[in-house]
């Protein structure tokens, strides 16, 4: 059986390491719960990558942080003594500093809400909300399981997003160095060749010996262009004017995996705030927060008004039009049977296995596209250069 090293808390809110033997990690965590404290990381001696419960432990991991309280809390340890576990044990410069403060605001007078509220750049308004209803209704512990299975969903969601799209850029990266090998040393071969040869050449030789000189002669004038006008782009994509435009050309370009992701994000929070006493409307502003694309947030914006005026939400969001039919049918049978929070989860659930596939399906086609638009550079290239010796020999092409 495998041997688990662990940290745990006691009641007393001192913290202990140790090592046990168990069968799988499941296991091992029974064992250590038995002795009468509190499991916190566990991880197999020699592997590295130290695993608190259900995942990976990382540094300033706001996940972490979640889970790691949530099991204190749950055990009857006070928020501040939890808080000061944590503190110690904590691998990240910046969490051990905002445990601290936080601790220290609390110590001070202030709620957990309130000192929360001091690190933004941390604690997110939706997480903050969600810890309020929490203390108000005494229930701050099954709060923050779910704010861990919340953070969880959202971390899968974004890693199989980014996992999917190395594949494509990897290939990119490889075939724009290649393209820029081939113009700047191997073309310039052929240049001298041509020259010394003499002769009228074809038109896309000429062309490809133009841009391989000008890269060669210019680079120090074309490269800071290039940057120049990511800058620019950047610049303009970070005005309000210019980030609408940009959110209106994705949603145009890639209108149902945009739409997939604002759905699964807008009803997996609603729905957590709602489940976990928020109140309504402060629940749907929070949620509003989290949409990533202007236009649809707009939409989302109008029905707020409406919800005010007391008119629901399933009616508003239909007529808005922001999410797809489905997730709108869905809306409106959980607001009629009472269980909107429930029907927003299983949307926000059905969204996000769509997303998945919606990615793997855009990037089982944007991989054989790069492919091909690489190739046929390359072939242009290569093709252009038997022309030109086709051209000198006198020979058929």
């Amino acid at each position: 059986m495998p041997v688990y090293s662990y940290t745990a808390a006691t009641l007393e809110g001192t913290t202990v390491e140790g090592v046990v033997e168990a069968s799988d990690e499941r296991g091992a965590v029974e064992k250590i719960r038995n002795t009468g404290v509190i499991p916190i990381k566990i991880s197999v001696p020699g592997r590295g990558l130290g695993k608190t419960f259900t995942f990976r432990s990382s540094r300033g991991d706001l996940l972490t942080f979640t889970t790691e309280l949530s099991a204190l809390l749950s055990a009857g340890l006070p928020i501040d003594r939890s808080l000061n576990i944590l503190a110690e044990i904590s691998e990240g410069s910046q969490m051990k500093e905002v445990i601290h403060s936080v601790l220290t605001g609390i110590r001070g007078g202030s709620s957990f809400s309130e000192a929360l509220q001091k690190h933004p750049g941390i604690f997110s308004r939706l997480y903050i909300s969600m810890i309020r209803a929490g203390e108000t209704g005494g229930v701050l512990d099954i709060v923050l399981d779910k704010l861990t299975e919340f953070l969880e969903t959202a971390k899968e969601l974004r890693d199989s997003v980014v996992s999917a799209m190395v594949y494509p850029l990897i290939l990119t990266l490889t075939g724009g160095i290649s393209i820029v090998i081939l113009l700047t040393f191997v073309i310039p071969r052929f240049s001298s060749i041509f020259s010394e040869i003499g002769g009228n050449l074809p038109l896309s030789t000429q062309i490809i010996l133009t841009i391989s000189q000008a890269l060669r002669s210019y680079w120090w004038i074309v490269f800071p262009m290039i940057i120049a006008a990511f800058a620019l782009v950047k610049f303009y994509a970070g005005t309000e004017k210019g980030a609408y435009k940009w959110d209106e050309l994705k949603l145009k370009l890639l209108g149902d995996v945009i739409r997939k992701l604002e759905t699964a994000r807008f009803c997996r929070t609603l729905g957590t705030l709602l489940r976990s006493g928020v109140p309504f409307l402060q629940a749907l502003t929070n949620a509003k927060d989290v949409i990533g694309n202007r236009i649809i947030a707009g939409s989302v914006g109008s029905v707020i008004k409406n919800v005010r005026e007391g008119k629901g939400i399933a009616g508003p969001l239909i007529e808005a039009d922001a999410f797809p039919q489905l997730a709108l049918s869905m809306i409106k049978v959980g607001e009629e049977t009472g269980q909107l929070d429930t029907m927003l989860l299983k949307v926000a659930a059905t969204y996000e296995k769509g997303l998945r596939d919606a990615v793997k399906r855009f990037m089982s086609l944007l991989e054989p596209a790069i492919i091909l638009a690489m190739g046929i550079i390359i072939a242009f290239i290569v093709v252009s250069m038997l022309m030109a010796v086709f051209s000198i020999l006198e020979l058929p092409f």
